[in-house]
C-alpha cells in the first residue's frame, strides 16, 4: 500500500466516524418521579422537547422507576451508540461513571452531581443563591414570622436548599422562624404528594404561612395543602405558579431545561457551574403570582441579587462551606 493509498483510506475512515457521530441519536434517562413532576425531571423533558422541534430530529428516552434500573437505562443507551447521554439527577453519578469509561468514545452528561471524566459533562447548580432570593421573599410576604421548608430526600443537596432558604429568611427578617422537615430518605421521598401535603400542614399548625417545597413531584400535595389552608407556597426547579394562582408566591427556578438543551446541542465535557450570575437559578414572576409581590419586596429582591452576583452578600454552600448543618 503506498502512502498515498494509506492517507485516503484515513481520511475516509475518519469522515464515517464523523458521519456516524453527526447520525447518534441522543438519550436522556430521567430519575426517579417521572418525566411529568412538573418540577426537576420535567424541566429536563422540556429541554430535550425543545431540542427535538428545533432540529427534527428524534432522542432515546427511559424512566426510573426503581434505582437498579439507572444502570441498566444507561448501558442500553451506550449499546445503541446514543451520543450524548445525559442522566438527570445526582443518583445516576455513579453509574455514568462507570459506563463512560467502558465507553470512551461516547459523550455522557450528568445533571446536579460532578463526574470527573474526558467523556462527560457535569452541570451543577448554586441552588443556595436562587433559595437565599426565594427565602427572602418568604420572610416579607409572611404576616407570622414563621415560614416552612418541605424537602424531598434528604440528601445534602437538598440540605443546600433549605440551608439558603433560611439564610435568605433571616436576611429579610432576623427573628423569623423557620420551620423545616425532609420527606424520607429513599427515592420515593420525590413522589409523595401525599406526605408532602401532611407535613406543609404541620408546618402551617405551628403559625407558618409560606412553605418552600424542594421535593419534585411531592411539591405538589405542599401547594395543594397551602391552597386548602389560604397560605402560601413557593415552587421549585420549573415555574410552578400556574399549578395553584394566588397561592403560589413564586417558584425557585433551576435552568435545568437550559443545562439539558445546551448538553445535546452543544455539547463540551467538563464542569459548569451555574448560578445567578450566569442566569442559573432565580425566582419566577409571572401574572400568576404578580399580585402577592409588591414594587418594595421585588426592589429588595433585585438589591440583593445584585450583591450576591458581587460577592457584597456571600450565601453559604451546605455542601461547600460546613454551614447550616443540621
Amino acid at each position: 500500500m503506498t502512502l498515498k493509498t494509506a492517507f485516503r483510506l484515513s481520511v475516509l475512515a475518519c469522515a464515517a466516524l464523523t458521519s456516524t457521530a453527526l447520525l447518534a441519536e441522543p438519550a436522556v434517562v430521567f430519575d426517579m418521579g417521572g418525566k411529568f413532576d412538573k418540577s426537576f425531571n420535567e424541566a429536563a423533558y422540556n429541554g430535550m422537547e425543545k431540542w427535538k422541534k428545533e432540529t427534527g430530529k428524534t432522542y432515546l428516552e427511559f424512566e426510573v422507576t426503581n434505582e437498579s434500573q439507572r444502570e441498566q437505562a444507561l448501558r442500553r443507551m451506550a449499546e445503541k451508540g446514543a451520543s450524548p447521554i445525559v442522566g438527570i439527577g445526582f443518583g445516576q453519578a455513579s453509574a455514568i461513571e462507570k459506563l463512560a469509561k467502558e465507553f470512551p468514545k461516547l459523550q455522557f452528561a450528568i445533571i446536579d452531581m460532578v463526574v470527573s471524566l474526558p467523556n462527560v459533562q457535569s452541570v451543577v447548580f448554586k441552588e443556595q443563591e436562587g433559595s437565599f432570593l426565594v427565602g427572602a421573599m418568604a420572610a416579607m410576604a409572611s404576616k407570622t414570622g414563621k415560614v416552612g421548608f418541605v424537602g424531598g430526600m434528604d440528601i445534602p443537596l437538598i440540605r443546600k436548599f433549605q440551608c439558603g432558604y433560611e439564610q435568605g429568611a433571616k436576611f429579610a427578617n432576623p427573628k423569623a422562624e423557620v420551620f423545616a422537615n425532609m420527606t424520607g430518605t429513599t427515592g420515593a421521598a420525590w413522589n409523595d404528594p401525599a406526605r408532602g401535603g401532611e407535613l406543609a400542614k404541620a408546618q402551617f399548625a405551628k403559625g407558618a404561612d409560606v412553605v418552600f417545597a424542594a421535593a419534585g413531584g411531592t411539591g405538589i400535595g405542599v401547594y395543594q395543602a397551602a391552597k386548602d389552608s389560604k397560605k402560601l407556597a413557593i415552587g421549585v426547579d420549573s415555574n410552578q405558579n400556574h399549578l395553584q394562582p394566588g397561592t403560589m408566591l413564586t417558584s425557585m427556578v433551576k435552568g435545568v431545561d437550559v443545562a439539558v438543551y445546551n448538553a445535546v446541542k452543544s455539547y463540551k465535557p467538563g464542569l459548569l457551574v451555574l448560578g445567578l450570575k450566569e442566569d442559573g437559578v432565580g425566582y419566577a414572576m409571572d401574572t400568576h403570582n404578580a399580585s402577592l409581590v409588591t414594587a418594595d419586596m421585588k426592589k429588595k429582591l433585585d438589591a440583593a441579587k445584585a450583591d450576591i452576583i458581587s460577592g457584597k452578600i456571600k450565601v453559604a454552600d451546605y455542601m461547600a462551606d460546613n454551614a447550616c448543618k443540621y
